[in-house]
């Protein structure tokens, strides 16, 4: 880290239990639904989607599908959607990790909006509270108030969601 000073903001229990929390919110919130689509935003989101899906498919009936959307964050106009499905009349909850200026989620909805969805959420591990673009956070599993300075890092290795640090 050359001398960055980090500090643990959440370990991996508590990721679990905040990740579940998020999916228990979820499902209250769309029990009316047959299926909800799942779209992580690659490869960070994906990895927090796969979690919610996880606990999702314990504890709801709904049928769900698993998305990703790949997009370069840094200049991200291009969206790829994979695998192409029907979005028509659906709900969609778009993922990420780390939630910041809200950027990246708003794009990330772009290519989504074109297929008619019923409804699109959002869900992030970590909201920073920096928006500077229009976007809503539906699911929060922890929201932190830093300053744009400050450095969130979710530590994923092989999918799995070790721990978010601050620095």
């Amino acid at each position: 880290m050359g001398g960055n000073h980090s500090e643990l903001i959440l370990n991996r229990e508590v990721i679990a239990w905040k990740i579940r929390r998020m999916a228990y919110e979820i499902y209250e919130r769309n029990m009316d639904e047959k299926e909800l689509i799942l779209a992580g935003i690659y490869d960070r989101g994906m990895a927090v989607a796969e979690r919610v899906a996880e606990v999702l498919k314990d504890i709801s009936p709904f049928k769900l599908h698993l998305i990703n959307l790949n997009l370069d964050r840094q200049s991200p106009v291009n969206v790829t959607v994979s695998p192409e499905i029907d979005f028509t009349d659906k709900v969609i909850i778009v993922i990420d990790d780390v939630a910041n200026s809200g950027r990246t989620l708003l794009y990330a909805m772009k290519p989504l909006l074109m297929r008619l969805p019923k409804s699109i959420q959002t869900a992030v591990l970590v909201d920073r509270m920096h928006k500077a673009f229009p976007v809503i956070i539906n699911y929060v599993g922890h929201s932190l108030s830093t300053t744009l300075q400050e450095n969130i890092r979710v530590d994923i290795r092989e999918s799995e969601i070790g721990a978010v640090y601050l620095s």
